[in-house]
């Protein structure tokens, strides 16, 4: 299973609010119906409270779905709730856009708290 316990953190550098995103283009997982491996682009945004990620624990801790019989909406909704527990932030949204297959392809997005209007597209 995925491992929030990757996750590392560091105090908000500052009071005034501001927003992080951070994109990783090289997600996979593996489909639990076919086993075949999922690729995905991840876009995490948030404002931080008191913590933010520390980015070699969050690129660790996206490889850790590496192996792992997941559907799309669960591992952004995975991601979603690993990340709030870990850093309580004043909102976070989790986009994942997923490669086609079977001439589909997928985006998920799942947030915590009120997303600005300007990350609502």
């Amino acid at each position: 299973m995925p491992d929030p316990l990757l996750l590392e953190t560091f105090g908000t550098p500052g009071s005034t609010p501001f927003v992080i995103e951070h994109t990783n283009k090289e997600f996979t997982s593996v489909c639990p119906v076919t086993g075949h491996p999922d690729f995905g682009t991840i876009v995490l945004r948030y404002e931080p409270s008191e913590k933010c990620v520390e980015l070699k624990s969050l690129k660790m801790y996206y490889q850790s779905f590496r192996n792992e019989g997941i559907y799309y909406e669960a591992v952004t909704n995975q991601i979603r709730d690993d990340l709030v527990n870990c850093l309580s932030p004043t909102w976070l949204q989790v986009v994942t856009h997923w490669r086609g297959r079977g001439g589909i392809r997928s985006s998920i997005i799942a947030t915590m708290g009120t997303v600005p209007d300007c990350y609502c597209g």
